[in-house]
């Protein structure tokens, strides 16, 4: 492992008349540092998510309303499915008939259980704020214990270092909703419980506590628990090969080795269901439906500015990632070239550390080039040239991973060079003002435009209520199927929100067609968004997109009665306010086309309906 001032091999201790001169202050002034660090955090988390805060269940987070809805749903599904005894990793409350296989999806289990009692007390919405808050600061809560207690000994570098890794562009991008990827303190911790195992006092116990925090990722952020087995697969081998530390690594490996498969077998039992579900269950499917040529990061993109960040404000964010949630690099120019600076000048003046530098140095550069995806891609232009992730594209797991969020071990590495260059310049200051003055610009003009903006977020469209007064348990049997218009997707995301509010405030079940989630039906046996379409939810989605009525035939509304006999839906539903995650819906054209198929609606409270017949 690194070598680092860890509890294992320890700073150099102070001269015992120091210590008895002023034996507490320090341990105060730790502390203090420790709670400022906390209070920063927790500050620039709330900041981050301010725009939410104003009212968790009247407002969204309006580039990616589709994602918090789906994570709401998730919250809500995974209480109810643990008061009520069902299996958190496989449903049928939507995609009826055939159910979803959680397990394929971000589930969040560990989430849903231990923060079910709030979501019961306040509601589904309010519960993932209060989540994705709390992931943003305990990332850089997580990463300042590792780098203060494991790599420096300032706890100003540390706090540098870690503040920069938690409020990186790409974890400010993913706090557009993705509560997996925003749990970026799953990583540290892991980090921390791998550095254990190189003790052989505590081995089973240590290797048994790394497995349940393994356990404990997978449900969590899977693909984030994925990129960081492969990011400590390349640093480990890279660090212990290094001259200066391959006798430590070749004496630390056998016990190193024992604790690992005591981690692997402990993972292994707690994850058996869920990985037979992944990878055998039924609803699965091979890689995603996603592009990996589109999900790519733009070379570009490592110098350009994130739009959710002072630069951004200022006019000079761009426009270089697919969507404005997977921003995974845009650190700038002057960030690059500091973290060049930073690598060069702890190359040259901390030989300690030599061997660190220089994996994470080899972890930055591999990972940045993976993360540009099967073809180059520069400044938004695609180009044929072959880049080395086209080995890896078709390989089990690794294609079901977008290469775009490889460019998310990069901020961790730059992070930890911060630290160690901050930890150096404190232990050993320039002699000279002009050098110490040029550090200090040059670490304001790489982090200041870097600093985040609160997300955008916007009124999101009412639960109807026809749902929060209950009233659909009059038209819908226990567990029946009701639809909304239009169908259930990602783009469309009313049936899940509708189905949290019924299950957070315990009204019981109905289940819905369709839905978000990723299941089989793709191009080549690969994963999709939702089921494939049929011909009711077709027509549903070209009136409310272009606010024209199709032309309906006969045939056209036998299939749609077929469909809707299909999925056995009981009523269909269509709101006054529909929300459209993506673009604006016309509810006059959904009702006349839904009225063109099914007859003249029912106004109930303050919805239209229609009841389906039964033959």
């Amino acid at each position: 492992m690194p070598s680092s001032p860890s509890p294992a091999t320890g700073p150099t201790p102070a001269p015992a008349p120091a210590a008895a001169a002023r034996p507490v202050r320090p341990a105060r002034r730790d502390r203090r540092a420790d709670l400022a660090v906390v209070l920063v955090a927790l500050a620039l988390a709330v900041w981050v998510t301010s725009g939410l805060w104003r009212d968790p269940d009247q407002r969204a987070i309006t580039v990616n309303s589709s994602d918090q809805a789906l994570f709401e749903w998730l919250l809500a599904f995974g209480g109810h499915a643990l008061t009520h005894g069902e299996n958190p990793l496989f449903t049928y409350l939507i995609n009826v008939p055939d159910g979803v296989n959680l397990a394929v999806n971000t589930s969040i289990t560990v989430y849903a259980a231990v923060f079910a009692p709030l979501t019961y007390l306040v509601g589904p919405p309010a519960t993932f704020l209060v989540i994705l808050t709390l992931n943003l600061a305990a990332t850089a809560v997580a990463w300042y214990l590792l780098i203060s207690r494991y790599f420096v000994r300032s706890r100003l570098a540390a706090a540098v270092g870690a503040l920069f890794v938690a409020y990186s562009p790409g974890m400010v991008s993913h706090a557009n909703a993705h509560l997996n990827w925003t749990a970026g303190w799953l990583v540290p911790l892991l980090v921390w419980r791998l550095f254990a195992l190189r003790r052989p006092e505590h081995r089973r116990r240590n290797g048994i506590v790394l497995g349940v925090a393994v356990a404990v990722a997978f449900s969590i952020a899977a693909e984030g628990l994925f990129f960081t087995a492969l990011a400590l697969g390349v640093f480990l081998p890279v660090w212990a090969l290094h001259p200066s530390r391959r006798a430590a690594a070749r004496a630390a490996l056998p016990t190193f080795l024992r604790g690992l498969g005591i981690t692997a077998l402990t993972a292994g039992v707690l994850l058996a269901y869920p990985l037979w579900l992944h990878f055998a269950g039924p609803q699965r499917f091979h890689g995603t439906g996603f592009d990996p040529v589109i999900h790519s990061e733009d070379v570009a993109a490592f110098g350009a500015y994130p739009r959710r960040s002072l630069a951004g404000e200022a006019g000079l964010g761009t426009s270089l990632a697919p969507n404005p949630t997977e921003e995974n690099s845009f650190f700038g120019v002057p960030l690059l070239l500091l973290a060049a600076v930073c690598f060069g000048f702890l190359w040259r003046r901390d030989r300690a550390h030599r061997a660190t530098v220089w994996a994470l140095g080899v972890t930055a550069v591999v990972f940045a080039v993976l993360s540009w995806g099967p073809r180059m891609k520069w400044n938004g232009e695609h180009t044929d040239r072959p880049l080395p992730f086209l080995l890896l594209n078709n390989l089990p797991v690794v294609n079901a991973a977008l290469p775009s969020r490889l460019a998310l071990v990069v901020a961790p590495v730059i992070g930890l060079l911060l630290a160690y260059t901050v930890d150096r310049l404190r232990a050993d200051p320039p002699r000279r003002r002009a050098a110490s003055a040029a550090w200090v610009l040059g670490f304001a003009a790489a982090l200041l435009p870097l600093l985040p903006t609160p997300l955008l977020t916007s009124v999101r469209e009412p639960v109807p209520a026809f749902i929060t007064a209950g009233t659909w348990t009059e038209y819908v049997s226990g567990g029946g199927v009701l639809t909304p218009l239009p169908l259930t997707l990602d783009v469309t995301p009313d049936g899940q929100r509708w189905q949290a509010y019924a299950l957070a405030h315990r009204q019981g079940e109905f289940r819905i067609p369709a839905g978000f989630f990723l299941g089989p039906g793709g191009t080549d046996g690969r994963g999709r968004i939702g089921p494939p379409p049929r011909t009711f939810d077709t027509l549903m989605d070209q009136a409310g997109r272009t606010g024209l009525v199709p032309i309906i035939t006969e045939g056209s509304i036998e299939e749609s009665l077929a469909d809707l006999r299909y999925w056995d839906v009981e009523v269909v539903v269509l709101a006054d306010r529909v929300h459209g995650a993506k673009y604006d819906l016309d509810e006059e054209a959904l009702r006349r086309t839904a009225t063109a198929l099914l007859g003249p609606p029912q106004r109930v409270d303050d919805v239209w309906l229609w009841k389906v017949p039964t033959h």
